[in-house]
């Protein structure tokens, strides 16, 4: 059973911080953010699992840490709240070709990030020609040409 709440422990502790990290974070790994990665995940198997290195609790601790993400998945489902609460919402971030710097400084952007987003998908080369950038709820910017 300790097992079990340390997974659940762990998984809750995970999304909040995940959460407080930002969309981009997980979007578009660095090669410092994959080497951070590693680094929890060592830290989080050592926590998840102990003392208790059996193939039993293992297995256990993978049980647990996908049946709640099952359920939080289908918690996402049946309410809107839930899901606008781990997953959030789309955030426009260009309008008209105008930088909205508030929600760029929130989502820890820069300009070079958003232009980096209209070349590749757009092909666009100035901020002027972008009507809408928005920073979608997977963490990628989508680009709307004027």
């Amino acid at each position: 059973m300790d097992s079990v709440l340390r997974a659940a422990a762990m998984y809750l502790a995970l999304m909040v911080l995940f959460k407080i990290a930002g969309r981009r974070s997980l979007a578009e790994l660095t090669t410092f953010d994959f080497v951070l990665l590693m680094i929890i995940g060592e830290a989080t198997q050592q926590a998840l699992l102990g003392d208790d290195f059996s193939m039993t609790n293992s297995m256990l601790v993978i049980v647990t840490l996908i049946a709640i993400d099952v359920g939080l998945s289908l918690l996402k489902q049946r309410s809107q709240w839930v899901s606008q609460l781990i997953d959030g919402g789309p955030t426009i971030i260009v309008e008209n070709g105008k930088l909205l710097h508030k929600r760029l400084r929130h989502a820890r952007l820069i300009e070079a990030d958003v232009m980096e987003a209209a070349r590749s998908s757009q092909g666009i080369e100035t901020l002027d020609q972008i009507k809408f950038a928005i920073l979608e709820r997977n963490g990628k910017i989508s680009v709307i040409a004027m």
